[in-house]
């Protein structure tokens, strides 16, 4: 592992930016690179806060700090798209991002034909599953692969022994789809959104329930609805509601040091929707266990950081964690919930950095005067008491609430020192 390392193949951990807030935290709790995209070519497009303004300031951002970002264009495109394709990829040559991240062939073609100094990167949505795919990859120019969820431990090691020039990407944390790599058409079935074009509406976690229950008792068909009533089908299940397409999580915390030496260059976690929270903990998590692992730990420092990790991974909301397709098992499905209870509450965040008792944060969700938090920094958490919750325009408050864009003055009961999260239990084990 450490001579994989000193041959030039340093170890990418790439988080995901779903807006600006989301990127620098990304970055200030371990991230090397960000990734994100326009809405009109990005398979995130209707959760997508990033605009071209707000690109070119995520771009500036990203130089200064010296980290790299790349650009999704990873939709399967119709002739529509590709109308469009020329003017965006005139505003990719203004910005200059690290790589862009395509599936689709005629996108490829276009790119190649129109920034061939553009490195490119094969999205997970083009389903390498085998090292002769990725040699045809390779050979149309393609400098990394990130290949499908569906690839095993034993197959990334063989794709990078065949092809040891090529960079291999693998999703190490996130949602998994109980389609083939993302590739689903229940969105587009049931409420004409398009998942290929970046508008799923997640059919996969709605709950259901019977609908002609006396029917399905004197042996009819079994006929379930969503909970709004969206769309009805028939199906072979029993009385209870069930979450029947609802995949659990990825979590491959405890398998890094497994794809380090089998070849993966850069580990990548999925929610690009999901909160400054979520991004802030899952990526100091792998950040923390892949810095042991590359730093040469001893096993037993491995061990016990990898267990402070899956603890705090733990406390995110989730539908359960497995091991994906990694190890060659089959995937579980959480039937009876969209998700797991969080036993931990996000409840603001503070950008200052000056070391103060006193700290401007935003309110996330509610806390209250007298109340114990816990502050989470990118090196470790500290638990701390607050003391005050000062609105400047309104004065002392017994508690703070979310969800009306507010910053409050907090006192809290020690110094605190640079960037925080806080959160607080909610559900005792």
């Amino acid at each position: 592992m450490k001579n994989n390392i000193k041959k030039g193949n340093p170890i990418e951990l790439l988080a995901p930016a779903g807006d600006l807030e989301k990127m620098k935290i990304a970055f200030a709790f371990g991230a090397d690179a960000v990734y994100f995209g326009l809405p009109d070519f990005s398979l995130r497009a209707r959760i997508n806060k990033f605009d071209s303004q707000a690109i070119e300031e995520a771009a500036k951002y990203c130089r200064e700090k010296n980290k790299k970002f790349y650009m999704t264009f990873n939709i399967y495109a119709h002739n529509s798209h590709l109308e469009k394709l020329s003017k965006q990829l005139d505003f990719v040559k203004k910005i200059k991002p690290d790589a862009l991240i395509i599936s689709d062939p005629g996108i490829l073609n276009v790119v190649k034909r129109e920034i061939p100094e553009m490195e490119i990167h094969l999205s997970t949505q083009a389903n390498v599953t085998n090292f002769e795919a990725a040699q045809f990859w390779f050979e149309q120019g393609i400098r990394r692969v990130i290949l499908a969820r569906e690839v095993g431990l034993d197959e990334i090691r063989e794709i990078k022994e065949k092809i040891p020039e090529l960079e291999l990407e693998y999703f190490v944390h996130g949602a998994m789809c109980m389609s083939y790599s993302g590739r689903c058409i229940l969105s587009k079935w049931m409420t004409n959104r398009s998942a290929n074009l970046g508008d799923c509406a997640q059919p996969c976690r709605w709950k259901y329930h019977i609908e002609n229950q006396k029917t399905f008792e004197r042996g009819g068909h079994l006929r379930v609805v969503d909970d709004q009533n969206r769309f009805e089908m028939d199906v072979e299940e029993d009385q209870n509601g069930t979450y029947f397409f609802n995949s659990y999580d990825l979590n491959l915390i405890e398998h890094l040091e497994a794809l380090v030496e089998a070849g993966v260059d850069s580990f990548k976690i999925e929610g690009r929707a999901k909160s400054v929270y979520y991004v802030a903990i899952a990526t100091r998590a792998y950040r923390k266990v892949l810095d042991a692992i590359i730093e040469d730990g001893s096993k037993n420092e491995i061990k016990k950081i990898i267990r402070e990790q899956k603890l705090e991974l733990d406390k995110l909301s989730n539908r359960g964690y497995w091991t994906g397709f990694l190890l060659g098992d089959e995937p579980p499905h959480l039937f009876d919930k969209a998700s797991l209870e969080a036993s931990d509450l996000f409840i603001g965040i503070s950008w200052d950095q000056e070391e103060n008792k006193k700290r401007n944060v935003f309110a996330h969700n509610f806390f209250n005067l007298n109340e114990e938090v816990e502050i989470i920094s990118p090196e470790k958490n500290i638990f701390a008491k607050i003391l005050k919750i000062n609105l400047p325009e309104e004065g002392e408050k017994d508690s703070a609430h979310g969800g009306m864009e507010r910053v409050y003055e907090v006192e809290f009961d020690k110094k605190i020192d640079g960037l925080f999260l806080m959160r607080k239990v909610v559900k005792k084990d």
